[in-house]
């Protein structure tokens, strides 16, 4: 991959050396541009390039405008491209786009479209555009070769980098460039080519980054540098809403080394960046790392607690306790009548269901480097949110839109940590400090103790069946922390980041109520995994095992009957598909083998979900010995629509199925006294390659839909697969995360 240093939106113009570059918007292809000093041959690059470019040697540059965050972007999008560019994908060399924006009349206006990673949304926001991109580079290059041929440009045809003549006379892209630059777009616009003639769209392709990334070449946030700057590491306060009692920096000046202490106020950056405010903290800016790290160890502090001082995991949990007693804070669905319909109900069955903090753990820590002089911003940004991090450094400069640059590095992990860039925002205030640029850097520890933790809730569900089973009553009362406090949301709206109004199984339980409670703690929340999905399908998808078991019913028809004949309707705001849901259930049921006889000590276990748009379900065999669980099978069947590239979900759903089981086991974040009280791996175990399946078997259901991402899909249902499987094979329900300490007293 070439590392580009600048950025600039090109349409379609004449580069030199008789390059073809292809970018957005559309309407904007016919404009015309002056050609910009680009050298487009070999890998001097002085400026970005925009989405295609075709250099007269054939090589095919395509960008790659959405974060790569492991979930592939950088190769599924570009393909969607080359594909309808009809280009040769072994000629095919990706590039990573900054964030393309400049100002209009003190406004920020995107160059390249949606340029985010978060919400799986990545392929479903680039379907339609990207495929316009190379059908439009497509159809200049064979409106070119036509010219050159005198034949009609319907009569030829292109593949794999060649426009091809119908008596076998063939022109390589590169031969076309120049020309093809020249040319004019029609006013209506070029037609993406039918499914029928996808050569790479659907067929399975290793990442683009692989070979780098396993020898060490891939150069991530924490890789870079810059030669006249400074290495800055922040002492944070430890807690969660508290202030600098006391410093005395003497014996940190005084390491070599060590350039400057800075002091960071915290109502100061707050006031500055909005919804979330920095911790108070010391930065320590040194020539290189180590002594920056050893400056900071010198560091003689005292912090104080503004407000929650003596808060604590175990008073959160009385206070949810409590508060699940009286009226909910928000009403959010009511349904029929569900008392009168759970007391006339046949079968009662109740449960209560705990979900704990749990911290992002990114394999890479957070970490900036930033640039800031009186007239321009230059940032390198391992973020999942640029537009995000173009509003925090306008807000900290004043400058506009179009003197800021952010790069988008390859990033170690994300998981929604990264939609929030308090990160860019410290280093972007050093860098103005310092007069110099910065290179932030976050330690584990920093890591784990000042993250945005996924919220604390504890769930409590009733449901009333009658004599045949079937569901007539439902209720969903849960008391959590919500990810949008003070974040400038109104009370009113807490919930949402919490449930789901119309998710199931709303709209199939006739008299259906949910509730909220809020709880308040001073720590802070932020988007995790397949965010409330992930708890939500915990609770609701173990204790509809629950109302299964109680009726002696079978889970799997219970859930079928449950979802009843197929049709549609919408949920989240996308149309929800029952029968696509149980299709996945009932294929990964088939796959499992469900309802055959189980080995003795073994347990098979069921769960499904829909989010961001697709469909999940995961079936589990295990058994437990030692007061450890052993995993026999694990099975995830999706349906994202169509599959743009089978590796990438493969992995995207076997990874979120490892990272949801691994929690579901193994992870919880607590609070002391008001620090969290986990500082590091030890702490917080991630789970062993020996302690998770040997292997996930992904299925792919073929689907001609709209392709949706599946970077979550495969979280929120494997951890209530899992617990129906260990109830099944040991008669125990585990109803609160994480398992490991209820599994180590089964012996």
């Amino acid at each position: 991959m070439s590392e580009l240093d600048r950025r600039q939106f090109l349409k379609v113009m004449l580069g030199a050396g008789g390059a073809l570059i292809v970018g957005l918007p559309l309407r904007a292809l016919h404009a015309a541009t002056p050609p910009l000093p680009l050298a487009l041959l070999g890998d001097n690059w002085t400026r970005l390039s925009a989405f295609v470019s075709i250099e007269p040697n054939g090589r095919t540059l395509i960008g790659a405008r959405a974060p790569d965050t492991g979930q592939g972007v950088r190769t599924s999008l570009p393909r969607i491209i080359a594909d309808e560019l009809d280009a040769d994908w072994a000629r095919v060399e990706v590039l990573a786009m900054p964030l393309g924006v400049e100002d209009d009349n003190g406004k920020p206006r995107w160059l390249y479209g949606p340029q985010h990673a978060g919400g799986s949304r990545n392929i479903a926001e680039a379907w339609q555009d990207l495929r316009s991109i190379g059908a439009a580079a497509r159809w200049l290059l064979r409106n070119a070769a036509a010219q050159r041929w005198n034949l009609p440009a319907e009569r030829l045809t292109t593949h794999a980098g060649w426009v091809i003549a119908p008596d076998g006379r063939r022109l390589d892209y590169g031969e076309l460039a120049a020309a093809a630059a020249q040319l004019q777009l029609p006013d209506a616009g070029v037609a993406p080519k039918p499914a029928s003639d996808y050569r790479l769209i659907g067929q399975p392709a290793g990442d683009v980054d692989a070979r780098a990334m396993v020898s060490g070449r891939q150069a991530f946030a924490f890789d870079q540098t810059w030669g006249d700057g400074y290495v800055a590491v922040i002492a944070r306060c430890p807690y969660a809403e508290g202030e600098l009692a006391h410093l005395d920096d003497g014996a940190a000046r005084a390491v070599a080394g060590v350039e400057k202490i800075i002091p960071i106020s915290v109502r100061e950056a707050s006031g500055l960046i909005g919804d979330v405010p920095l911790a108070p903290g010391v930065a320590v800016l040194a020539r290189d790392t180590w002594a920056a790290l050893k400056g900071r160890t010198q560091l003689a502090l005292r912090w104080r607690a503004r407000h929650g001082g003596d808060a604590s995991s175990a008073a959160l949990a009385q206070q949810a306790e409590v508060l699940l007693k009286g009226t909910p804070t928000t009403p959010v669905r009511n349904d029929g009548d569900f008392a009168k319909a759970f007391k006339a109900a046949a079968h009662h069955i109740e449960a209560e269901y705990h979900v704990p903090f749990v911290a992002h753990a990114t394999m890479e820590p957070m970490s900036c480097m930033a640039l800031i002089t009186s007239d321009r911003a230059h940032l390198i940004a391992p973020t999942q949110s640029p537009r995000r991090a173009l509003g925090i450094v306008q807000k900290l400069t004043g400058l506009d839109a179009g003197s800021i640059l952010i790069e988008m590095p390859r990033i170690g992990g994300g998981y929604g940590r990264r939609l929030d860039d308090d990160y860019i925002a410290e280093a972007v205030l050093l860098a103005q400090a310092a007069g110099k640029p910065i290179k932030l850097l976050w330690m584990r520890e920093d890591d784990m103790t000042h993250d945005v933790y996924r919220p604390f809730g504890v769930h409590r569900l009733a449901a009333g069946t009658d004599r045949k089973g079937r569901v007539e009553a439902w209720q969903h009362h849960l008391a959590s922390t919500s990810r949008l406090w003070h974040r400038g949301v109104p009370a009113s709206q807490l919930w949402t980041s919490e449930m789901q109004s119309d998710a199931l199984p709303a709209g199939l339980v006739p008299n259906f109520q949910l509730g909220w409670y809020a709880l308040d703690f001073p720590l802070w929340r932020g988007a995790w995994r397949a965010p409330s999905h992930d708890s939500n399908a915990f609770a609701i998808e173990s204790f509809l095992d629950e109302i299964a078991h109680a009726t002696h019913q079978d889970p799997l028809k219970l859930r079928l009957a449950l979802l009843g004949a197929a049709r549609q309707w919408q949920v989240q705001g996308v149309t929800f598909d029952s029968g696509r849901l149980a299709a996945v259930l009932q294929r990964a049921a088939q796959a499992i083998g469900w309802g055959a006889r189980v080995p003795a000590g073994h347990g098979r276990g069921l769960a499904c979900a829909f989010s961001a748009g697709g469909y999940c379900a995961h079936a589990m065999e295990v058994s437990v010995q030692g007061g450890k669980v052993h995993f026999h099978r694990a099975v995830a069947v999706v349906d994202v629509g169509r599959v743009v590239n089978p590796l990438g979900v493969d992995a995207q759903i076997m990874g979120g199925t490892l990272d949801a089981l691994s929690t579901a086991l193994k992870l919880e974040i607590t609070v002391k006294d008001g620090q969290v009280q986990q500082q590091n791996f030890p702490e917080y175990p991630i789970a062993r390659m020996r302690e998770l399946p040997r292997a996930v078997e992904v299925i792919a259901i073929a689907s001609g839909a709209t392709p949706v991402g599946a970077e979550d899909l495969g979280v929120p249902s494997a951890a209530p697969a899992l617990a129906n499987a260990i109830f099944a094979a040991t008669g125990k329900r585990l109803r609160r995360m994480p398992f490991a300490a209820q599994l180590a007293r089964m012996g």
